[in-house]
């Protein structure tokens, strides 16, 4: 054996040593955080973050209905987007609480900054649980079980539903399965992996309608089609058409359709030669920026930078100023990053 396959042996022993033993401390406080749900006797109460999105209702839900299901009843505090109310009964959703019960279990789920959970004060809570895939994420909580390899929260509800050692109903997998579908955008996104694809075959077993969920996961009120009309005309291409920006002004916004814009920004990063898709959603003096990027480009350099966070492929950033100053910003950023992969 020559030095160097040698010593590339040594390193895939080395490398999957370190695997193993990441592996068997997730899965170690994934039965801690079963346990402890097991044994609280206070309330438990289950937030995301702002904003929520498929994966924030669908692994916080999972977890809702597998505490019903043990007679450990929850508040779920959540106003989830049109597209995904369907999911719902009016019952499981709570509107934000004016302060915590005392003696509570607050599940902090899906969020990468403490400042973005909804609807409560962490503070307040008896015991802080945080479980989420964001990189960024700071372990904040008295127990933080944060695992970037995973392309959805909601696949690490499913494993604490594995351990919690209840029998799986199809309302449980079906919340778990839609938060792997939104955050793998249909199994299309980079973090689709063979373990992703596994725990969604799994979830398949557990008697998910897989048809109906998938289409209704597509639907949008009348309106999002007139307005998406709207926001395409705003199309522009930067840096060479590696950079392409779409704007989503305030006058275009109808109060009777609250869907997700950013269907609108996976559509424009289909563009022929795109590493870099946003969208301009203009507020109140400030501007929400969505970013996706393709081939190595990090969108969460890019939002990083601006003071926001996500995933590499996917994030976002909120800016103070006109939508002129966050275009700005945003191409600034972007051009830093594509430099950086020496694309420019």
């Amino acid at each position: 054996m020559g030095i160097y396959s040698g010593k590339t042996k040594i390193l895939q022993v080395f490398m999957s040593f370190a695997n193993n033993q990441g592996e068997a401390n997730y899965q170690a406080k994934i039965q801690t955080i079963a346990q402890k749900l097991k044994n609280w006797e206070g309330p438990i109460v289950i937030v995301s973050h702002v904003d929520p999105d498929g994966d924030a209702l669908g692994s916080t839900l999972g977890l809702k209905r597998a505490l019903e299901h043990m007679g450990k009843p929850s508040t779920l505090i959540m106003n989830p987007q049109r597209y995904l109310q369907f999911l719902v009964s009016s019952h499981e959703l709570s509107k934000p609480l004016a302060e915590l019960p005392s003696n509570c279990l607050l599940m902090v789920m899906d969020v990468a900054e403490a400042n973005r959970i909804e609807g409560t004060n962490m503070q307040e809570a008896s015991f802080v649980i945080n479980i989420d895939h964001h990189g960024t994420n700071n372990r904040f909580g008295d127990l933080a079980c944060v695992q970037p390899d995973k392309a959805a929260t909601a696949q690490m509800t499913k494993d604490i539903i594995n351990a919690l050692g209840i029998t799986w109903t199809p309302d449980m997998a079906t919340a778990c399965l839609t938060g792997i579908l939104t955050d793998t955008g249909n199994f299309r996104y980079t973090n689709t992996n063979p373990d992703v694809l596994k725990d969604a075959a799994e979830l398949l077993g557990h008697g998910v309608d897989y048809a109906t969920l998938t289409d209704r996961l597509q639907w949008r009120h009348p309106d999002y089609f007139q307005k998406l009309g709207k926001v395409m005309s705003t199309v522009e291409f930067f840096l060479d058409g590696l950079v392409v920006i779409a704007k989503l002004t305030k006058d275009m916004e109808h109060k009777e359709s609250a869907d997700d814009s950013n269907d609108y920004v996976g559509l424009i990063r289909y563009a022929e030669g795109v590493k870099v898709a946003v969208l301009l959603k203009e507020g109140d003096g400030t501007v929400k920026i969505s970013t996706r990027t393709r081939d190595g480009v990090s969108a969460q350099a890019i939002c990083l930078s601006l003071g926001g966070g996500g995933h590499v492929a996917a994030a976002g950033a909120k800016i103070i100023g006109s939508m002129e100053e966050a275009q700005q910003k945003i191409l600034e950023a972007a051009k830093q990053e594509l430099i950086q992969k020496g694309l420019l």
